[in-house]
């Protein structure tokens, strides 16, 4: 079969027509491209890229022009856009600060944090009384002023400064290991 006949079938879906103009052409598009890139990872993607956007738009196929020229054409122009995304990486690469890193991407740190926490909820639980722990949890996780906090216990303010005192004297002794 010819080439325009071919890519008349490849306009009405047919795929084993275009699996021949893909084995046909394939070597010298590839050629091209690695010429103009000397890389021979993005040589390949960008031929893949080539023929893919043919076969996407192969309705739009005209028979009677060179489907070389068509396919040698759209890869020319990926490795144009390729440069492109490449010096803008470049010129910006100082500008874009590293990724930081979230808890979950640093699995000795997660783990770390893990029984941090776990070590503070036992020596909260554990290691202060109820009203200690009540005033603290009410001062550091609920952002209650002495103040607020006498109030709502009924206590003098004196009392909920001392009691915060010694919570934190025996968070420090704790965790040390921790901190």
């Amino acid at each position: 079969m010819d080439e325009q006949d071919l890519i008349r079938r490849v306009q009405g879906g047919d795929f084993e027509a275009f699996r021949g103009l893909f084995d046909h052409f394939q070597p010298i598009v590839f050629r091209r491209i690695l010429f103009q890139t000397r890389d021979a990872d993005m040589a390949h993607d960008i031929v893949q890229e080539t023929f893919v956007r043919i076969w996407e738009r192969r309705a739009a196929l005209r028979p009677e022009l060179s489907f070389l020229a068509l396919a040698l054409r759209i890869g020319g122009n990926l490795v144009l856009d390729a440069a492109r995304h490449r010096q803008m990486r470049d010129r910006l690469k100082d500008r874009i600060p590293p990724p930081a890193l979230s808890e979950g991407d640093d699995p000795g740190e997660a783990m770390k944090l893990s029984a941090l926490q776990e070590k503070l909820r036992w020596v909260l639980n554990e290691d202060l009384g109820e009203r200690c722990r009540t005033i603290f949890l009410l001062s550091r996780f609920e952002r209650l002023t002495h103040r607020e906090i006498a109030e709502v216990l009924g206590i003098r303010e004196k009392t909920v400064e001392n009691q915060i005192t010694h919570a934190l004297k025996v968070l420090r002794q704790k965790l040390a290991g921790f901190l």
